[in-house]
């Protein structure tokens, strides 16, 4: 037998190498944009590392910023300048609308506003968050509601404060935004900042989502052997898609006990919106019960784009945006004197108040350009498009390199550098149309979330500055912030934020 394989083995390596030439010849011809040179079977994988985003733009230095690599069985094409991503997403956004959905969570989520192909049942729910939650008297309705949920932690951190106990910034940013977002779902809180109810529980389980669903998998990269779950972690997201589906049905059903009333107030919450539109005859918005459960998670879990407006993505921003300004102390004494020069002795940030405070605003801007919620946004192609005289194959799966874009040193001075105040001597917006700054996305998937996102985290970390003095423990004053970044659907700190708090 030994001697057989012997015999054969010349003969299969020879076969082999004339599939490698042939597919490379192949490769060629496609007029692909530049990128480089696949190796047998695993293409570019080898290039990624642990932080994909730092790496592809490693590879855009190289060969530029429209560049396709191969990665497994899936030809990827990755976009790192605001030039062209113009092509991608404003005169080509229809053709490259659609989502490429991680093999991991694609059962749970396939019905979601976040990966549904903008067909009639994404246009109906992005209608319905766009009337119901996200919509400008809406929000205002809910002022009250967020003012509540930023008092309590500014009461929270007074407590820590007068304990000595260091502040996990983003902990207690995560369980404010959940409660701000389950006020506005199921009209009640999930938790409380003194981890009593499922914050323990709740938290964990959206960061493995998360990881789970950015962590590279095989079958992501050869979908022809999805079905084997080679590493596991559709079986993985399976069981913590379990865990949430539990916490949403349970309120489902409680509501459907206890009616629309409540005290004897009517409930107008958005699981109310949401019951009234599925008892519907003629099912005008297509919910279903998979729809219903997979748009509650995503309000929770998977904030668009792959974007800030969910508890985990808001609550890395101001992690971030805390950990920057301790880093920077001439930024941070910057924000508190306009914050001390525009609320005075009030001590009550109104959101009406943020379009008076242009620093304020700048800091997070310059947040949002250094560490964007999600580094990676994923496209696909609807069908095969000539862009900049490359061809961008059908099904091809499209990155957005945000990460890179705003490192662009075409665009951005210093751009390592934590410096707001490039935003106060230039007029640039996050909310699509300047693509030098599209953390929200742009175009059809632009985040339905951003309105409240703006105003919640402008709000929170107003309060967090205006509210306390900020200090390092003495061991990492010592050694400085860790900065590193974890990768996944969106991008965390590895190290989370813990300073003390000094009321002011």
């Amino acid at each position: 037998m030994a001697a057989l394989i012997l015999g054969w083995l010349p003969w299969l390596l020879l076969a082999f190498l004339t599939l490698y030439l042939l597919d490379l010849i192949i490769h060629i011809h496609r007029r692909l944009p530049p990128g480089p040179r696949p190796l047998p079977i695993i293409g570019s994988l080898h290039l990624l590392g642990d932080q994909p985003h730092r790496s592809l733009a490693g590879l855009a230095e190289k060969y530029g910023p429209l560049t396709s690599l191969r990665l497994g069985a899936v030809t990827t094409v990755v976009v790192s300048s605001a030039d062209v991503a113009r092509e991608f997403v404003q005169k080509h956004d229809a053709v490259f609308a659609d989502r490429s959905i991680p093999d991991s969570i694609g059962e749970h989520t396939k019905n979601s506003v976040i990966w549904l192909y903008p067909g009639p049942r994404w246009r109906a729910l992005r209608r319905i968050m766009a009337t119901e939650l996200f919509s400008p008297h809406q929000l205002d309705a809910l002022q009250n509601v967020r003012q509540e949920k930023v008092e309590e932690l500014v009461g929270h951190v007074a407590r820590l404060a007068r304990e000595g106990t260091p502040v996990e910034v983003g902990r207690v940013a995560f369980t404010t935004s959940l409660n701000l977002l389950s006020r506005t779902i199921f009209s009640r809180d999930l938790t409380s900042l003194d981890d009593r109810g499922a914050s323990k529980e709740f938290k964990p389980v959206i960061t493995d989502i998360m990881e789970a669903a950015g962590s590279p998998n095989f079958s992501d990269f050869y979908p022809a052997f999805a079905a084997i779950d080679l590493q596991g972690w559709r079986r993985q997201c399976a069981w913590l898609f379990r865990q949430l589906h539990r916490l949403f049905d349970a309120e489902m059903d409680q509501r459907k006990l206890r009616g629309a009333r409540e005290n004897g107030k009517e409930k107008d919450d958005f699981l109310e919106v949401l019951l009234r539109l599925a008892a519907r005859d003629d099912d005008m918005a297509g919910l279903d019960g998979d729809t219903r459960r997979s748009l509650f998670i995503v309000r929770i879990t998977f904030p668009v784009l792959l974007l800030i407006s969910g508890s985990d993505t808001s609550s890395s921003t101001m992690e971030w945006a805390m950990a920057e300004l301790l880093n920077n102390p001439v930024q941070l004494a910057k924000a508190c004197d306009e914050l001390a020069h525009v609320v005075g002795s009030k001590r009550r940030i109104e959101e009406s108040k943020i379009v008076q405070l242009p620093y304020l605003q700048a800091v997070v801007k310059e947040k949002l350009r250094l560490h964007p919620p999600v580094p990676l946004l994923p496209h696909r192609a609807k069908m095969e498009m000539q862009i900049m005289g490359y061809t961008i194959p059908k099904g091809a799966k499209i990155l957005i390199n945000v990460w890179a874009m705003g490192r662009d040193k075409l665009i951005w001075t210093e751009p390592e550098k934590f410096m707001p105040e490039r935003f106060i001597k230039r007029t640039i917006d996050f909310r699509g149309g300047d693509l030098e700054l599209i953390p929200f996305g742009a175009g059809r998937r632009i985040c339905p979330g951003m309105p409240l996102a703006i105003r919640m985290v402008h709000v929170v970390l107003a309060s967090l500055l205006m509210h306390f003095k900020w200090r390092l423990p003495d061991d990492v004053e010592r050694n400085g912030i860790d900065m590193t970044e974890k990768f996944g659907l969106t991008l965390v700190k590895a190290i989370p934020l813990s300073t003390l708090a000094t009321p002011t």
